[in-house]
């Protein structure tokens, strides 16, 4: 079971297994969401909430999962931010089959992941596409997320696996960073960087948004998020995963943003960005996103301590979106 401890901090009551079996319709394809690194997600209607929640179910099998759903419950418990999932309670308990079973319930994002906008898997009933502003609001939102784990929590927290589909977006479209299965709170005690050092063999985020240093195992850092983050603003400019074909002969989603810088960047902007210039014939918005395919480089240079600050990130973004509007900062 979940230790008191963690149920009193975490939980605005308790849950049963049978209770998020009759929530999910018995956990039914109809309510099926996704499928993540340590588990599947469901949409539900428990009694005691009025509005929908997702129902994160962990597969135990994965040799992970229980660590994931620790760290993930321990991080939770401990944050609140507007654009950071909300948690609602944690299930630690037996299913009917006498087998272990632990599941994490978070608030419902109606509009999905940002991985399904950019890749045009929205589902019924989101058939249309972001354009710029709604893309520059989401990189704000993830900005401020990012600035509150790093910078103003009261241990901070590297989150070690930012990408799209760990973006989820609400019914207003505002962002929300999920899964924190992969996050560290960084104690900083001796103890802490040994027990860091004994595991970097084991790599800990998601190749193309892999910051270099962790995948030669270097100790957790906020850098790492940050180029996690950059590569993801690169990747909603040009509409091409980090790990697409295109990308061989040391030729990456970075480097190649970088080279367009400035003269070139309608060259490599998503077709999406490039219509919405056109119709609005707007040398203004292209210059925007200049600024924007700057900083997404800016964040994902390979160097650590050359990337770009996260308070600078906000600062930035802030100031792009108010040219965006004709306002004068």
């Amino acid at each position: 079971m979940i230790p008191l401890s963690l149920r009193q901090q975490v939980s605005l009551f308790q849950v049963s297994y049978k209770e998020l079996v009759e929530a999910t319709n018995g956990f039914s394809a109809l309510n099926f969401l996704g499928k993540g690194s340590f588990g599947s997600v469901y949409k539900g209607f428990l009694n005691q909430q009025e509005n929908p929640v997702a129902v994160k179910i962990l597969n135990l099998e994965n040799l992970g999962a229980v660590k994931s759903f620790i760290a993930e419950c321990e991080v939770l418990r401990n944050i609140r931010h507007r654009n950071l999932v909300k948690l609602i309670t944690c299930c630690s308990s037996i299913n009917f089959q006498g087998n272990d079973f632990k599941a994490i319930v978070l608030e419902f994002m109606a509009n999905g992941s940002l991985e399904s906008w950019l890749h045009h898997d929205h589902g019924e009933g989101h058939s249309r596409q972001l354009d710029f502003a709604e893309m520059l609001n989401i990189a704000i939102d993830m900005a401020n997320a990012i600035d509150y784990l790093h910078r103003h929590c009261r241990t901070p927290i590297v989150h070690r696996d930012l990408k799209p589909s760990n973006v989820l977006l609400d019914d207003d479209m505002v962002a929300h960073v999920s899964d924190f299965g992969m996050a560290k709170l960084l104690f900083c005690t001796a103890s802490d960087l040994d027990n860091e050092q004994t595991t970097s063999s084991i790599i800990k985020g998601t190749i193309g948004y892999l910051a270099p240093e962790c995948g030669m195992g270097d100790p957790t850092s906020p850098e790492g998020d940050i180029y996690s983050y950059g590569i993801i603003i690169l990747e909603m400019i040009t509409g091409k995963r980090p790990t697409d074909d295109m990308f061989e002969d040391g030729i990456s989603l970075h480097s190649l943003c970088k080279m367009a810088l400035p003269e070139q960047v309608e060259e490599i902007l998503d077709s999406r960005l490039l219509e919405e210039i056109n119709e609005r014939g707007d040398q203004n918005m292209l210059d925007c996103l200049v600024w924007f395919t700057n900083v997404g480089v800016a964040c994902s240079v390979e160097v650590p301590d050359k990337r770009m600050k996260i308070e600078d990130v906000v600062a930035e973004l802030v100031a792009i979106k108010a040219r965006l509007h004709g306002i004068h900062v």
